[in-house]
């Protein structure tokens, strides 16, 4: 993973992650590691989240959303990630949908 490298991550959090302030933390988190994208509720239950940006960003990203236990306050309980890469599609901003 060299610098300059972008890519798109696509990632299922799965567990109680809606009504407790998931998708603000998680825009907070890709703010401060300068990505973009958006963390959306689904009616089962999980949130995706889509980011893009720079590759070791999206890692970091995705280590925070998986992090067990938490170090980052994360809110809610996450039991599991699913994630998926694939080519940036040039989003810019981070918003909570």
């Amino acid at each position: 993973m060299g610098a300059g490298n972008r890519t798109r991550l696509t990632a299922w959090v799965h567990g109680h992650v809606q009504g407790v302030g998931f998708r603000w933390w998680t825009r907070c988190q890709a703010k401060e590691l300068g990505l973009a994208g958006s963390a959306s509720n689904y009616p089962d239950g999980r949130v995706l989240v889509v980011a893009e940006g720079e590759e070791q960003a999206c890692v970091a990203l995705l280590g925070r959303l998986a992090e067990q236990p938490s170090t980052t306050r994360r809110p809610g309980r996450v039991e599991k990630v699913i994630d998926q890469w694939s080519e940036p599609r040039g989003d810019s901003g981070f918003t909570e949908r």
